[in-house]
């Protein structure tokens, strides 16, 4: 880059070295694709709020069990993660209470595990792609020192042919150099505060969902204990 040439962004980018022109590359395409799953992740993360919202009320509404199940069957490609945690528990303990000769402790336990293999599955399913994003926040800013500082070396490299060495020699290299630091952390920090912040939703979800398969627990429980004959599924309300 000559002395008279502008400082502007795009001649930064177009006159820098080809490294640090491939590292600018990766680093946009790393924001574009963290740009990608955080507002994937948004619609997910608000969808999941909604549905355990929307079910709860039916469930503490007093519903019958039979039905809410029955319900949540037929719409499983619409039901939320919530609704197929209380779905496969409900299926495993009225499969398991029509077995002869089960005790209490087997049924809860069946049941719980149930709901517990349900609750990992979307939990798997809630934190996809964190990972990226707290991959691109942490090794961004790294990525565009590098580029930067191979930048400089070019620029200081660069004054080699020249016989008096000024700051309007050395300054368009290094101008163009600390771009990739800035892109760095353009990557880096919306990645930073979205992964943060989906965290703290999906940590509260799960603190629900774990509360829910306790509380569901203790009413398949005392339905149990309740009964001296067993008791066909449709006797049991959501809110008892």
């Amino acid at each position: 880059m000559s002395v008279n040439e502008d400082l502007s962004l795009l001649s930064l980018v177009s006159n820098a070295s080809v490294l640090v022109q491939l590292v600018m590359a990766m680093l946009l395409g790393m924001s574009l694709v963290s740009w990608w799953f955080i507002f994937r992740k948004m619609f997910v993360v608000r969808d999941a709020l909604r549905r355990a919202d929307e079910f709860e009320r039916s469930f503490w509404s007093g519903a019958d069990l039979a039905t809410l199940y029955q319900a949540t069957v037929s719409s499983r490609n619409e039901a939320g993660s919530l609704e197929r945690i209380f779905e496969s528990g409900f299926r495993e303990f009225v499969k398991l209470r029509k077995q002869t000769g089960i005790n209490l402790p087997v049924l809860m336990d069946g049941t719980r595990r149930a709901m517990r293999a349900t609750f990992q599955r979307e939990l798997d399913y809630l934190e996809a792609h964190l990972s990226y994003l707290a991959t691109v926040g942490s090794v961004s800013p790294y990525i565009g020192l590098f580029g930067t500082v191979w930048g400089i070396m070019n620029a200081f490299r660069g004054l080699a042919n020249v016989g008096q060495a000024t700051l309007a020699h050395v300054a368009p290299g290094i101008a163009e150099a600390l771009v990739a630091t800035a892109m760095g952390l353009f990557a880096a920090i919306p990645a930073v505060v979205a992964f943060n912040h989906y965290v703290r939703h999906i940590e509260r979800l799960s603190t629900r969902y774990d509360s829910f398969m306790e509380e569901f627990s203790n009413i398949l429980q005392r339905q149990v204990n309740f009964s001296s004959t067993p008791t066909a599924p449709g006797a049991a309300k959501g809110g008892d």
